[in-house]
């Protein structure tokens, strides 16, 4: 049987002085480094363009965490003056008041357009203006009889309907083309 010499492994960052001809191997390191940055830059700017595309945009967003703050708003129990708060046990959250008024929604999201009137640029799925037929680019002119020149003016008329009555809702579509529909403004859950 033949014997085989044990040889060490090289100690990293060192070379074997063993052959003339031989040079040290460079470290991939900094282009490594530039190719996974560049990597990760580039993965980012992907998801972001898909959500912008998808619909998820800074408008969400914003909704979403205003919506959220309201939230919290509505949880923190009311304090009575002169009542000192105690932290060792936690406050029952307050009953709901059983006057407390309803907001109503048609489920769309809308921006201002150029002239009068709402562009709506998202509608929920499903949702009160969904069915009544609202689709993407549709301006809204005027919700019952209030007339509509902003996206704060429809926002308003909105949270003046009664949630479950029917609206009559005037509507421009991009076509050109002037719709009356019937909307049944829905309660936000």
């Amino acid at each position: 049987m033949e014997q085989t010499a044990l040889r060490p492994k090289p100690i990293p960052g060192r070379h074997s002085g063993g052959g003339a001809g031989r040079t040290a191997a460079r470290r991939p390191g900094p282009a490594r480094r530039r190719r996974r940055r560049f990597t990760t830059v580039l993965t980012g700017l992907l998801a972001g363009t898909v959500l912008v595309l998808a619909g998820a945009g800074l408008g969400t967003l914003g909704a979403t965490v205003i919506g959220a703050t309201k939230l919290a708003g509505l949880r923190e129990p009311l304090a009575r003056p002169g009542a000192t708060a105690s932290r060792s046990a936690p406050a029952a959250p307050p009953s709901p008041a059983p006057s407390a008024r309803v907001t109503a929604t048609l489920g769309v999201e809308a921006v201002d357009d150029e002239g009068p009137g709402a562009r709506v640029v998202g509608v929920h799925v499903p949702g009160p203006g969904y069915s009544a037929g609202l689709v993407r680019g549709d301006v809204l002119l005027a919700v019952g009889r209030a007339r509509v020149d902003s996206a704060a003016d429809l926002a308003r008329a909105v949270a003046g309907a009664r949630a479950g009555t029917e609206v009559k809702l005037t509507v421009r579509h991009a076509s050109g083309g002037y719709q009356q529909l019937t909307a049944v403004p829905g309660v936000v859950t």
